[in-house]
């Protein structure tokens, strides 16, 4: 596979971002059918997340807070992961780098919806963006036909 090597992380973030769906989802339905300020879910109404966030619990929101979170900086991660993959650059230290950026999401969010210690999170958040500069270094490398 050598240069594919790269899109097994990415398909691991994705498999992960469903989990994390599956988790929230689990702890929050609940939730909701157990508040007092929610007299029946099934009848909420043009209820945003802002608004519902209010009458669960802390720990069943980090849940969510963490699936939104797998929607943003990891959607520059996919796009850099399928540039590599096109330009047969997705083997070697490329993949190894996506796994370590995958490895190191993961584990933000299972701090981030379990202990959600702040300072954890950040230094796992900015490890795994110095790890995303890198691909897209390296992609820009390629791309722009840079000789270093």
């Amino acid at each position: 596979m050598n240069g594919l090597d790269i899109l097994q992380p990415a398909v691991a973030l994705m498999i992960w971002t469903m989990i994390m769906w599956a988790w929230m989802y689990a702890t929050r339905i609940p939730a909701m059918n157990k508040s007092p300020d929610i007299e029946n879910p099934a009848k909420l109404v043009g209820t945003t997340g802002a608004s519902l966030r209010q009458q669960l619990p802390e720990k069943v929101n980090w849940k969510a807070d963490n699936y939104n979170h797998l929607h943003e900086q990891p959607t520059v991660f996919y796009a850099v992961v399928l540039t590599l993959a096109v330009l047969d650059q997705g083997g070697g230290m490329n993949a190894f780098l996506a796994w370590i950026y995958t490895g190191l999401r993961v584990t933000h969010s299972l701090v981030q919806v379990t202990a959600n210690k702040v300072l954890v999170r950040f230094v796992l958040f900015a490890l795994s963006s110095l790890v995303l500069i890198a691909l897209i270094f390296h992609a820009s490398i390629v791309v722009f036909d840079i000789h270093i």
